[in-house]
């Protein structure tokens, strides 16, 4: 893709400190990941330094985003009983508002004024005097200009063509705007290829010249670049996806520098078209920038009073019902041990699962296993990651026990797969193909319309028969990037898996790992559904290796030598929970021994019905509710095969509260699929190693997974993508348009958060409780900045369960203080 180097586009800023302030710029931009790898992520990640409402204030003057619902929202949670008057007192006290309860009462019968302006770019001043009634506004424009560029420029094989990518993003832009007509043709812009062609050929010079054209005062100019990217955000975010991964790399990548060079030239191209006039008026634009940001603070203040109250609320009910629980003790003698990732979907599953019998324990783990693993699928060459994105793969799992033929075969299916796409996208077949092939691909084109068949088949299928589909057994075979894995390394593997998952003794004989995954058609954003975390991959492949692992009798050594002692009748074995379906298969149950088979048998019954029980909880939600039985299994597998079934399921919506503790602790409640759920038994944690981990890796993805669905909620606009109807891929798996056009789309669509009637996602920000002394958590805090300022920041709310004195704190201003 033409990479450049980031630090040598910087070095050639010139003036000293403009390298750091385009840094800052550019660190702001949170990634986005691809659309077979789509995962949650906070939007607003890299402005964790600072709390929500100061943030939400500052983008608001930036790019005209508000990171609150509408005031009419909160009429209607308050109408419907959703928080009080004591709920309203204590979000008062706590944000330091002089406002009184009766006049928060007062103002949700009122709308609230219109949102002030944001900060005004060039485009903007421009088009104050234009007539938008007829014509194209200039930062739409600009916006759709830029963006088709991009998506030519970053496409991953889609388009037959390409454009010329000598000399990296910039410099490619340049020479094309110098032949670009749409300027002129479209907006009136006559003297543009003559502007064009007089802009620098290098990125840094032009930020550094284009930045003292406009008179950008220094102090205003980090904001002034943070504007731009975020005037572009979908590919800013794409671009910051590159320069995440070249880190974890050890690399470096230019391309968010490039991308803010090619708009701010932009800006001095037209401040420069529009003479004296404009320039004058660009100077008074400026000079009100700061109005701008204080009215933007002063607008949000008392919305932010009624989005607190909202949260306590929801807070208060768990805080009255969790110490019920904490004196529960765990499961004995359990005739089974079931681990599910600790996504929401899996807490309704759990319940049901536990009510089939006393004896079944479920434990919540992260649902790659703690393996932190890449995946190279038969007879390919390709890898893909399977954990999560904060964190690069250091082993490597592969298809193993398949005869050597059948990978001969499959790998030439895929060659001949991909000459068959060729000539059914080439610029010349395309038109002919159906025609040519008729009636034998008449069949095809209605089984993907119908659901009867899949328009793409999933990586793990395609070009395999069902049969030798079955035979391919994912195991662990080295290091990432090759090289051997050892026993010793093995078995420290274990080990760690098995204390990170609180399971380090009274083993059941059957333990079943059970990661997940969805089932949809036509839907560009599945792999968000498979798992919000995991590299948007199902936890089959993790699941599957971490069993076979563990079952090894080298390693059940190394493992007693180790402090762990796996009874020798315990068997691991991996299965997958079809969050559409709510069915779940289990997997190399051929490797099981006979002794086990009548608990295999007993397992299969229970988890069947507890699929009974959880679909007929979701499918209310979603509008089944009439319905039993077989006959909602059908209505439910239809919709998962339906390819115009624009709501398959509801994913992670409505998720709003993270528990770690022993599951016996809060097994008496009914979370509502809105918690997720953590094994974590303090005690066991000798020097609170597993805290430390759980703190800042899965209590990170759960808020990452919180805040996209906040984000996508409040501001679709900006942070979602929109109508999934609407959706046309870009460049193969970079995300989507909305139509044929505009900014990247990035987040989640509107089908994933509102049925057509009312919001399924109420935007709260995340509840953590966790089991654990408070000076442990304090530790955790102080050694970890990022988690420090997402607690203090109040990017999420931070609760201890207090067991001993059956009570829950909560975290407030440097302290812990009664609930």
């Amino acid at each position: 893709m033409g990479q450049t180097n980031t630090a040598t586009t910087l070095e050639l800023l010139g003036p000293a400190g403009l390298e750091e302030t385009v840094e800052r710029a550019c660190a702001r931009i949170a990634p986005t990941w691809p659309l077979d790898r789509f995962i949650a992520v906070n939007p607003f990640w890299n402005f964790i330094d600072a709390p929500l409402p100061e943030v939400s204030a500052r983008l608001g003057s930036l790019c005209g985003s508000r990171l609150l619902m509408p005031r009419a929202w909160y009429r209607e949670q308050w109408r419907a009983g959703r928080f009080q008057d004591k709920h309203l007192r204590e979000a008062l006290s706590q944000l330091g508002s002089t406002r009184t309860v009766e006049r928060m009462k007062a103002l949700l019968e009122l709308d609230a004024l219109p949102p002030p302006p944001r900060r005004a770019h060039v485009t903007d001043v421009l088009d104050t005097r234009r007539d938008l009634v007829h014509g194209m506004s200039w930062r739409d424009f600009v916006t759709h200009s830029l963006s088709q560029f991009c998506a030519a420029w970053f496409d991953q094989g889609q388009a037959q063509l390409g454009p010329d990518r000598r000399g990296g993003l910039y410099a490619s832009w340049h020479r094309q705007a110098q032949d670009d007509r749409s300027p002129a043709l479209l907006m009136g812009l006559k003297e543009y290829h003559g502007l064009a062609r007089e802009l620098p050929g290098d990125a840094g010079a032009l930020i550094a010249s284009a930045l003292a054209a406009l008179d950008i005062a220094p102090a205003e100019r980090e904001h002034y670049l943070t504007s731009l990217l975020l005037d572009i955000n979908g590919w800013a975010a794409w671009c910051a996806y590159l320069r995440w991964t070249a880190r974890l790399e050890g690399r470096s990548d230019g391309h968010l520098v490039e991308l803010l060079a090619i708009r701010l030239a932009w800006e001095w191209l037209l401040h420069r078209s529009g003479g004296q006039g404009l320039a004058a008026r660009w100077q008074v634009a400026m000079a009100g920038w700061t109005a701008i940001d204080r009215a933007s603070e002063e607008s949000q203040a008392d919305d932010w009073v009624l989005h607190r109250a909202l949260e306590l609320a929801y807070q208060d009910t768990l805080c009255r019902q969790l110490p019920a629980g904490l004196g529960a003790r765990r499961v004995s003698n359990p005739s089974v041990q079931a681990v599910f990732c600790i996504d929401v979907r899996s807490e309704v599953f759990r319940r049901a699962l536990e009510l089939q019998s006393p004896s079944v324990q479920t434990l919540g783990f992260a649902g790659f296993f703690g393996l932190p693993i890449e995946y190279q699928p038969l007879a390919t060459p390709a890898t893909r990651p399977q954990l999560p994105g904060l964190l690069a793969p250091r082993l490597r799992a592969t298809d193993t026990q398949v005869p050597e033929e059948v990978a001969s075969r499959r790998e030439r299916r895929l060659d001949f797969g991909s000459v068959w796409k060729q000539f059914k996208t080439g610029a010349m077949s395309g038109f002919s193909f159906v025609e040519a092939l008729g009636l034998f691909y008449a069949g095809k084109l209605v089984g993907d319309s119908l659901g009867w068949s899949r328009p793409v088949p999933l990586p793990e299928r395609a070009g395999l028969s069902a049969a030798e589909h079955a035979r391919r057994k994912p195991r662990l075979t080295g290091a990432a990037g090759g090289g051997e894995l050892g026993l010793a390394a093995r078995c420290e593997l274990a080990a760690g898996i098995l204390r990170a998952m609180s399971l380090t003794r009274g083993f059941a004989r059957l333990v079943v790992l059970i990661g997940h995954g969805s089932e949809t058609a036509n839907n560009p954003h599945a792999a968000g559904l498979d798992c919000g975390a995991c590299c948007g991959q199902t936890g089959e492949v993790n699941a599957r290796a971490v069993a076979a692992l563990l079952n090894e009798p080298e390693v059940r050594e190394g493992l007693g030598a180790r402090g762990i002692e796996v009874p020798a009748s315990t068997r691991f074995v991996a299965g997958l929970h079809n969050t559409t379906t709510d069915a779940v298969e289990l997997f190399d149950l051929d490797e099981l021994p006979g002794s086990h088979q009548d608990e295999v048998s007993t397992l299969r019954g229970w988890l069947d019905e507890a699929g009974h029980w959880t679909r007929a909880e979701r499918a209310v939600h979603l509008g089944l509710g009439g319905l039993e039985g077989e006959a909602l299994r059908g209505a439910i597998s239809a919709r998962a095969r339906d390819w115009s079934q624009v709501r398959p399921e509801w994913g992670l919506a409505n998720n709003a509260a993270f528990i770690v503790a022993p599951r016996e602790h809060c097994r008496h409640l009914d979370l509502a699929g809105r918690s997720f759920l953590h094994e974590y038994r303090w005690e066991e944690d000798t020097d609170f190693a597993i805290l430390e981990l759980i703190m800042t890796a899965p209590m990170v993805v759960t808020h990452w997974i919180n805040l996209q669905y906040y984000a996508s909620t409040v501001d679709n606009a900006r942070y979602g993508s929109g109508n999934k109807v609407l959706h046309n891929v870009v460049g193969g798996n970079l995300g989507v348009f909305e139509g044929n056009g505009g900014d990247l789309r990035i987040g989640l669509p509107m089908q994933s958060l509102h049925d057509g009637s009312r919001w399924r996602h109420t935007p709260l920000r995340l509840s953590v409780f966790i089991e654990a002394p408070r000076p442990a958590i304090e530790r955790v805090l102080e050694k970890h900045a990022h988690v420090r300022q997402l607690v203090e920041n109040e990017w999420l709310y931070l609760f201890q369960l207090d067991a001993e004195r059956q009570e829950v704190l909560a975290w407030r201003q440097g302290s812990w203080v009664s609930t």
